[in-house]
């Protein structure tokens, strides 16, 4: 049973050190702000600045596995490309090792009255929690929170540290002999290194407990330097299987880069200690030399640093064998053609903003067909889903997300070019539409979500509100389909004919709401259910509105009166004697209302 206790006293120090080093990182994290994901974003192509940020990232969260996740996020959003990532790597793997130099900490020994004595851990530990909880507890400033959290997660993992120095003491004999075996055996410590570092999930830990062991009664070098390289591949390793799950190419190639420069660095060390052994430049009595916690804080430290240093010239030749262990998926039809009309927007255009303009124009009318597209799709998942469906639909939102971002960017790239006031007008528009199209798209996504819960929940709506709900999904594809048309043919006709027909969308969906209220009281329907419903009408209401707001923005290209006035446009149009509107409502009315079997209302003859 002694053992057993043993055992927990040295799993609850481990339990501590990782809970302080959390602690510690959440509050430099929140100390730096945004600070460190702006400084990975400003990254360039040199790969020795990149070393040097995520060498100084690393050292500031003090994790190198929360660095690398955030530069393969980086990556996967566009911030960084994935050749200005590598650097970034490299440098992460050498800043972890500053955690094992404050680790050392543990080996301070002086006297009561020297002026280190505070620096031990046994007394800086419960100082740093006391400060901790002083400034978590009784200062309201943020800052100062984030002080203390700082402090605490540093008392908590020396507190830790300690536990496990002590647990260890007391387990000197089997310990003794476990690392007695390691020292003749370096593939058995290559794979405890690893194994342990793929379980804890964080090589500081390990490294920490190696330091422990140290303290108590010291370790060979020899014993250590397999484990240490396994630690190393370990780290690696783990980060690997986190960060590909669901990832792109181009953030699986980082995470390669990530592994293939611990195979290289292994091999290098290996290497170099074969060769100091055999020409004895690597003597016995450094090979056999008794380390304490400073010691494997060293070792470790070298073993990050000297390989990192060797390599990083090599940075071009681990992105190409990446990029051949990861080639690019294939492109579906849809991709393919997004591809194409990204190429389009050549930069080299941007001197002649008539022809950069008309190239932007058809992608945008791309943006148009996908977005109403991925409504049809989104809308079908209300009466069946569909999972491969909903992959492909989320898919799609983010083609037409990247579409955005692109033609946005190159538009307003035309700026210092644009002279004339029709190019003006045109710039301003372009903008306005993908606006349009790509809220439209995230309407979409709104739908298919709503599908979801539905699905989840098992909150079936009843046969009239299914068919309430088909009638008025119909009508909005149609006001889609006309606000389309009228866009890709530049058909002021038809522009023209989109706000009658939003009109009498905001009439059909506020009838739709109340007979859906009269249901749920008369318990027709699900109240749960009606929740998802109402939303479902909010978020198909809202699509008609961007119908609306682009054929404005279209009017308003013919008509100057109309430009920078378009609520108040809109707002006497309804208030208006204008006989085509009317016409158009009456006409529009008349024929959904007959089609969703509704009465006409008293406004049926605006």
């Amino acid at each position: 049973m002694d053992l057993f206790y043993k055992l927990i006293a040295l799993l609850g120090g481990l339990a501590m050190f990782l809970y302080g080093m959390r602690v510690m990182g959440d509050g430099l994290k929140s100390c730096s702000g945004g600070a460190m994901k702006t400084a990975l974003e400003k990254v360039t192509a040199r790969p020795a600045l990149g070393f040097i940020l995520g060498m100084l990232v690393t050292c500031m969260i003090q994790s190198s596995h929360a660095t690398i996740v955030l530069t393969v996020g980086l990556v996967g959003a566009g911030f960084l490309t994935f050749h200005q990532s590598i650097g970034v790597i490299l440098g992460a793997n050498v800043g972890t090792a500053i955690t094992a130099q404050i680790i050392r900490l543990m080996d301070v020994e002086t006297g009561a009255g020297g002026l280190l004595y505070m620096l031990n851990a046994e007394n800086l530990a419960p100082l740093a929690l006391i400060a901790g909880v002083v400034l978590i507890m009784f200062v309201k400033k943020s800052a100062a929170k984030n002080a203390g959290s700082i402090a605490a997660g540093f008392g908590i993992l020396f507190m830790g540290l300690i536990y496990m120095r002590d647990a260890v003491s007391g387990l000197s004999g089997m310990v003794s002999g476990f690392l007695l075996a390691l020292e003749g055996n370096y593939l058995l410590g290559f794979l405890t290194g690893a194994g342990a570092t793929c379980v804890i999930q964080s090589s500081s830990a390990v490294i920490g407990i190696l330091q422990s062991f140290a303290s108590s009664f010291g370790l060979k070098l020899c014993g250590i330097v397999a484990v240490i390289l396994g630690v190393n591949m370990g780290d690696s390793l783990s980060a690997y299987l986190v960060c590909r799950i669901g990832a792109k190419p181009e953030q699986i190639r980082t995470v390669t880069v990530h592994v293939l420069y611990n195979i290289c660095a292994a091999l290098l060390l290996t290497v170099v200690l074969t060769i100091g052994r055999a020409t004895g430049l690597l003597g016995d009595g450094l090979w056999n030399a008794m380390l304490d916690s400073g010691g494997v804080a060293n070792v470790h430290g070298l073993f990050r640093l000297v390989p990192a240093v060797l390599l990083l010239p090599l940075s071009g030749t681990f992105a190409r064998l990446a990029e051949k262990l990861v080639p690019d998926k294939a492109l579906d039809q849809e991709e393919q053609d997004i591809e194409n009309n990204l190429r389009e927007l050549d930069a080299h255009l941007v001197s002649n903003p008539g022809v950069a303009l008309d190239q932007s124009s058809h992608l945008i009318g791309h943006m148009a067909t996908t977005a109403r597209e991925n409504y049809e799709d989104a809308a079908g998942q209300l009466f069946g889903y569909d999972e491969k469906m909903a992959e492909k639909v989320d898919h799609r939102e983010e083609l037409l997300d990247r579409m955005a971002d692109a033609t946005n960017q190159y538009i307003v790239g035309l700026s210092p070019y644009i002279t004339l006031p029709s190019h003006t007008r045109a710039q301003n528009y372009q903008i306005k539409a993908l606006t349009c199209f790509e809220r439209i798209g995230d309407l979409a996504q709104n739908i298919q979500h709503d599908a979801l819960r539905l699905t989840e929940d098992h909150a079936a709506l009843s046969t009239t509100a299914q068919t309430d709900l088909r009638g008025t999904i119909t009508v909005v594809g149609d006001i889609l389909t006309l606000t389309v048309e009228a866009f890709l043919n530049d058909d002021m006709a038809k522009a023209r004919a989109v706000e009658p027909l939003e009109e009498v969308i905001d009439d059909i969906i506020e009838i739709m709401k109340n007979r859906h209220v009269e249901r749920m009281t008369a318990g027709v329907c699900d109240v749960a259910a009606g929740v998802q419903y109402q939303d479902l009408l909010q978020n198909l209401e809202r699509v008609s509105d961007q119908c609306s707001d682009l054929a404005v923005y279209m009017l308003s290209r013919a008509d100057a009166a109309i430009s920078g006035q378009e609520h108040r446009y809109l707002h006497e149009l309804h208030h208006s004697d204008n006989a085509a509107y009317k016409r158009m409502f009456r006409e529009n009315y008349r024929k959904y209302f007959r089609q969703l079997h509704l009465e006409a209302q008293e406004n049926g003859d605006k």
